[in-house]
């Protein structure tokens, strides 16, 4: 099983969220966002400039800027 930070995940591939390393207050907004340890997640689609990036998690397809997902690391 190989690991990545979620913003280096190839469109299309299904991941686990494994550990969410952020501050405090982007850590909430993101549980808040239902992106939780343990979770599938999916790129689905990147902006032409690579930024913001679409995500598929829990049925619902999330835009997230890659600053915020640096820090959370998948496991594929």
């Amino acid at each position: 099983m190989k690991s990545y930070f979620l913003n280096d995940l190839p469109i299309g591939k299904k991941a686990k969220i494994i550990n969410i390393n952020c501050n405090y207050n982007i850590k909430r907004r993101l549980l808040d966002l239902g992106i939780i340890e343990n979770s599938n997640i999916i790129p689905v689609f990147r902006s032409p400039f690579n930024d913001p990036t679409a995500y598929l998690i829990r049925g619902t397809i999330i835009a997230l800027r890659n600053e915020d997902t640096k820090n959370i690391l998948v496991q594929v």
